[in-house]
């Protein structure tokens, strides 16, 4: 009886302990991110007319800049009626910043600052679009390159992806003009025009940089953005990215002797790639909490419900009921490790021909941390022992460095981000890839964040059907860009 006693004594002094402990951890949580500053110490937009910029937007979609996979099928006129359009439109600005085209069609603008020994500030944001798919047409609302005005939104594509920014940095631009503004610190406004596609453009932009010896503060380009709903807290987030996931490619080929289908042998190049299908995708990277995703989770838990609070600051224990919540949805999921997706497949050319030849391709998208070799080799080390080719398509895009969340970049950023949110602010990780990978040699710290409000149910218009960017939205980035300007450059 007394060595029970003592056992149940045991017992409840650690499990006081750990509760302690988990606590005392959901306490500290509250003070690990750094106070923004105020946003009121820092600039005010200066005056603009909204109406205006929108009818600016709607003409700025009528340029069908559209990127296809094969560049010989772009209309370069597009964009060379773009780039005429934005000299006439914004005539402050083109007066003022010095502007250069590279590689063709990306251009380059500068606003040189009076005290040149200041690393610059990068701006970025693409001209091209993606097309509208064949047959869908009809499914819109508005024409998709007729850049309308209706319902509170200019409709068209574009108009959020990625026009909406370039055309709010110009109208910010000229506005800041009107109103006498000069920088200090040199301003940099790059426009790729082939973001979509390969995007040779901004790369050739950062080589022409590191060529002329510059090294910037910090670039901001598109990405994350304002989500109304964000699972955690259950109310709106600014989401700022911090890093990006990386892209690779796999075939994995199965050989066989080909033959008659009325006489298959036991084993055939369909059937053994089927088996290196299933060990591969049961061979997935294992999940975690690590890098921009703990940090997202860490920075929302002060607003986050108790429950969800006491988990993330518990990670110890609790990190495996997070993942198993994060998990439920694939948005969620590809934040926790490096995804695959089985892309195509390819095999006999007729129904009663045995293929000598059956391949998969697997497209990965890589976590931060995680290489494009080391993932050949887990695939390799997967279907060792099977007759299968293991292959890497072209030249993969690791994941990208992580930026810090303690810069004076991160914080104007994130302040004014969290101004337009009117909600929390919280570092994340683009599943997505951006132009800004490119300039990852010019500047320590890349940010990706489109300082617009969307409900996740919006998302879906992006590189889909009734792309449209509201009023109300066009109105807050204008502003948003303004101010960030301002304050970033003097």
């Amino acid at each position: 009886m007394r060595l029970l006693k003592r056992l149940l004594t045991v017992i409840v002094l650690a499990l006081l302990l750990v509760l302690a402990i988990l606590v005392v951890r959901t306490v500290r949580l509250e003070s690990r991110f750094a106070a923004l500053p105020d946003v009121r110490t820092l600039p005010a937009a200066p005056p603009f007319d909204v109406a205006v910029a929108a009818r600016h937007l709607g003409e700025a979609v009528r340029f069908q800049t559209v990127s296809h996979q094969d560049p010989a099928e772009d209309d370069a006129a597009e964009w060379n009626r773009l780039h005429d359009w934005l000299a006439t439109s914004y005539p402050a600005t083109h007066a003022a910043l010095r502007r250069e085209l590279i590689d063709g069609r990306t251009l380059i603008y500068t606003w040189p600052g009076h005290k040149p020994s200041l690393a610059p500030v990068v701006l970025m944001a693409h001209q091209d679009v993606v097309p509208v798919a064949p047959g869908s047409e009809s499914g819109w609302h508005h024409p998709p390159f007729g850049g309308e005005l209706a319902d509170g939104a200019v409709w068209g594509r574009g108009a959020v992806d990625d026009k909406g920014s370039l055309v709010s940095i110009f109208e910010a631009l000229e506005a800041l003009l009107r109103n006498g503004f000069n920088p200090e610190r040199t301003l940099i406004v790059i426009s790729g025009a082939n973001e979509e596609v390969h995007g040779s453009g901004a790369r050739a932009a950062a080589a022409a940089m590191l060529a002329r010896g510059i090294h910037a503060e910090f670039v901001l380009d598109e990405g994350l953005l304002v989500l109304a709903r964000h699972p955690v807290t259950g109310g709106p987030v600014a989401l700022v990215g911090v890093a990006e996931k990386g892209y690779a490619t796999l075939t994995l080929t199965a050989r066989a002797a080909g033959g008659h289908s009325s006489m298959p042998p036991p084993e055939s190049a369909v059937r053994t790639l089927a088996i290196a299908i299933e060990r591969v995708t049961g061979a997935e990277a294992p999940m975690s909490l690590a890098g921009p995703t703990r940090e997202m989770l860490e920075a929302l838990a002060p607003s986050a419900p108790l429950l969800a609070r006491v988990a993330i600051a518990n990670e110890w224990l609790l990190g495996p009921a997070l993942i198993d919540k994060m998990r439920a949805t694939p948005a969620g999921a590809a934040m926790l490790h490096t995804t695959m997706a089985l892309t195509m497949l390819s095999g006999s050319p007729k129904e009663n021909v045995l293929p000598e030849r059956a391949s998969v391709t697997i497209n990965y998208r890589l976590l931060p941390g995680d290489a494009s070799a080391a993932v050949e080799a887990r695939a390799r080390r997967t279907v060792a022992g099977l007759p299968v080719d293991v292959a890497i398509q072209g030249t993969p895009l690791e994941a990208s460095v992580v930026s810090s969340t303690s810069s004076r970049g991160w914080s104007l950023i994130a302040a004014l981000a969290a101004d337009v949110a009117r909600s929390p602010v919280a570092p994340g990780l683009m599943i997505g890839g951006t132009d800004a990978r490119a300039l990852q040699a010019v500047a320590a710290d890349v940010y990706r964040f489109q300082p617009i409000v969307l409900a996740a149910a919006d998302l879906a218009m992006l590189h889909g059907t009734d792309e449209r960017m509201t009023t109300a939205n066009l109105e807050s980035a204008i502003a948003f860009y303004a101010r960030l300007i301002e304050a970033a450059t003097r």
